[in-house]
């Protein structure tokens, strides 16, 4: 589920639709937790899918790192890519804000942490040599993003957390201690699928 301070909007022809901030997000805030309408579909399930239906899951799921695809239920699978993203996920189903979201400003994720099947080609950015967000990105940038969301925790108690319900039981406690005492129990690489 995406955070509840959010709305889709349009933003043009190349891009299409994006998720953007109604309200201030802060830095820390759970911005998107895997919940219980959230469809979790094994690959034999897509590939048999009709041409249609699987091109949709294909477009708009990432895969966890058993191989699945998971296909947000609500405006969280519009979430844009950024090389520079303000959101970033990790090992416990759950993303956090790395820097403060303001009101009107779009929530992006670094499609590196997705489990891509394949190259995804990005519009350039400055600030960054990289144009494609490749497979292999969760290896690469792994140790760069977990202290990115070490960071953001460190925020984590300060904030109001309209999701921290969603946090599924199993992570609760390393989420806390990620929180708490700043520990981080899993790299965001733990959820790398070779596929």
């Amino acid at each position: 589920m995406i955070h509840p301070h959010t709305e889709l909007r349009y933003i043009g022809p190349a891009i299409g639709v994006g998720v953007f901030a109604t309200q201030l997000i802060p830095k820390g805030t759970i911005v998107w937790a895997l919940d219980d309408l959230d469809q979790v579909l094994d690959p034999a399930r897509v590939e048999h899918l009709d041409e249609c239906r699987r091109a949709i899951v294909l477009k708009y799921a990432y895969r966890d790192q058993t191989g699945r695809y998971v296909l947000c239920w609500d405006d969280g699978r519009f979430v844009n890519h950024s090389f520079h993203a303000n959101c970033l996920g990790t090992a416990w189903d759950i993303e956090i804000a790395v820097r403060d979201i303001p009101p009107g400003d779009e929530l992006t994720d670094d499609y590196g942490t997705l489990n891509l099947d394949e190259p995804f080609d990005c519009q350039p950015e400055p600030g960054t040599d990289r144009t494609q967000a490749l497979p292999d990105d969760l290896l690469r940038y792994s140790e760069q993003w977990d202290r990115q969301v070490l960071d953001a925790f460190r925020h984590c108690d300060s904030v109001a957390q309209p999701l921290a319900g969603l946090i599924r039981p199993e992570f609760r406690d390393r989420v806390r201690a990620a929180a708490e005492r700043g520990v981080l129990l899993d790299s965001i690489a733990a959820i790398y699928f070779e596929g």
